[in-house]
């Protein structure tokens, strides 16, 4: 059974801390869990992959997937980072210019011959690894219009390696079109970033019924992983009642985890680290090490 937070368990995570008349709570007045460090695995795979979707863009998909990535691979899991937007934000985010690259993940969908292992680059994390985008994945779109099974190519390329990897993250593109629904049709869960303000709220139902036709007609194991919100700015009642809005329809798909709104997360991008390396010890690192830890609390990710 998971034991409430403590106070100790709580920098970087919005909310109230423990106290003599009461236990620590999340943002909407929950208790919050004490989620600890996950041991370390003996062994890795077979990779749970989990696409980060919101067709709104600005809402925190590549920090977030760049930034959970590294706080996983600190917790011992090795971790593959799939970059499927062709900003190529995500590789640039890891130290990767989408510029240099011979192979791409462009490739990897649109060519039997090139192997993942063609394709994918370390970094400078450990156990953190990218398989880097460009803008020639903007092509791949219309090309797929007219391939056999064309929802399900990027599970096919990404089978090879799952046996390699504990987690595998896709960074979506922010639509919901072919590319997108490749990344919902090769994961096990989804997890939703959604920035605290009306506007980004009102795409997220939008979003889960997208991913039930993907579950009900392409792949029914899909779960969502969460809602994580994003941006958030305890001294502002808007962030407050946005978070209240998503509770009250979303009800404990809401994670406890809360990712504040912080000008490190900028500064991390510019200099293509994680914000894990960058600033270590800031709350936005705390955070996503948190967050890290929910997702193996709940079972998302082992």
């Amino acid at each position: 059974m998971t034991q409430p937070a403590t106070a100790d368990t709580l920098p970087g995570i919005p909310g109230r801390e423990a106290t003599a008349d009461g236990p620590a709570t999340d943002v909407v007045g929950r208790t919050l869990p004490h989620y600890p460090v996950p041991p370390a695995r003996s062994s890795h795979g077979p990779a749970r992959i989990v696409a980060m979707c919101n067709q709104k863009g600005g809402v925190g998909k590549t920090t977030t997937t760049i930034n959970l990535g590294a706080a996983l691979a600190e917790y011992g899991r090795r971790v593959l980072l799939v970059d499927f937007d062709p900003q190529g934000a995500a590789s640039v985010g890891v130290g990767v210019s989408p510029h240099e690259l011979d192979l791409s993940v462009y490739n990897l969908v649109m060519d039997r011959g090139v192997d993942i292992g063609d394709v994918v680059r370390t970094t400078a994390i450990e156990g953190l690894d990218v398989v880097p985008a460009n803008i020639d994945l903007s092509a791949a779109e219309v090309q797929l219009v007219g391939e056999v099974a064309r929802e399900s190519v990027l599970s096919r390329a990404l089978r090879p390696a799952l046996d390699d990897y504990d987690v595998i993250l896709v960074d979506c593109q922010p639509s919901l079109g072919l590319l997108t629904v490749n990344a919902l049709t090769a994961a096990h869960g989804v997890l939703i970033p959604l920035e605290c303000e009306f506007f980004a709220l009102r795409g997220v139902a939008l979003l889960v019924e997208t991913i039930d036709k993907v579950r009900d007609r392409l792949n029914p194991d899909l779960e969502v992983d969460g809602i994580l919100p994003t941006m958030y700015d305890s001294r502002t009642l808007h962030s407050r009642e946005v978070v209240a809005r998503v509770h009250e329809a979303f009800g404990d798909r809401l994670l406890h985890t809360v990712i504040g709104r912080t000008v490190k997360f900028p500064d991390a991008s510019v200099a293509a680290e994680p914000i894990t390396a960058y600033a270590p010890t800031h709350a936005g690192a705390a955070a996503y090490r948190h967050l890290a830890r929910e997702l193996v609390g709940r079972g998302s990710i082992a």
